[in-house]
């Protein structure tokens, strides 16, 4: 016995999901629990007794799932953006609003911005490593300056 995958996660995925949270504690993870405990079921490939045998299997791997997550090294050391800035040191003021107003920023800007910048990529190495076109890095590297010249300005202005 082995129903297709769509049915049972119109059966038991708010039922995961709950379980899952209650582990992690977090709704991203909770989610990824639940795609991953179907995916494994989907790619499984013994069948199941009875109905109740599939329900038990769910809900052991997708416990077993979360437990890992919440034991992973990243769940563990993962602090938010506000925490990880208070144990930035930074040479300047000037820099420190600098990097807050970078971080703000669209992540397609700010991600093309720092491997430019802090990482000192060139833009054709840029290209490769995200799959876009120079001409696209270029416009996006652009783009991000000007957000900044602009959030930046607006800033300086305000302190006078």
């Amino acid at each position: 016995m082995k129903p297709a995958t769509q049915v049972l996660i119109e059966r038991y995925q708010k039922h995961l999901y709950a379980i899952a949270f209650n582990i992690c504690r977090n709704q991203q993870d909770a989610e990824d629990v639940v795609q991953d405990t179907f995916i494994q079921y989907h790619t499984y490939k013994k069948e199941f007794d009875t109905e109740e045998h599939i329900r038990a299997w769910l809900i052991r791997v997708a416990i077993n799932k979360a437990k890992n997550i919440t034991r992973s090294f990243w769940h563990r050391n993962k602090c938010n953006l506000e925490e990880y800035m208070e144990t930035l040191t930074f040479e300047t003021p000037e820099s420190e609003t600098l990097f807050d107003t970078v971080m703000k920023l669209p992540e397609k800007y700010r991600i093309v911005l720092h491997l430019f910048y802090y990482e000192d990529y060139t833009t054709q190495e840029i290209s490769d490593i995200l799959h876009l076109s120079v001409s696209n890095v270029k416009t996006r590297l652009s783009r991000g300056r000007a957000l900044l010249k602009e959030t930046l300005k607006e800033e300086w202005n305000d302190d006078e």
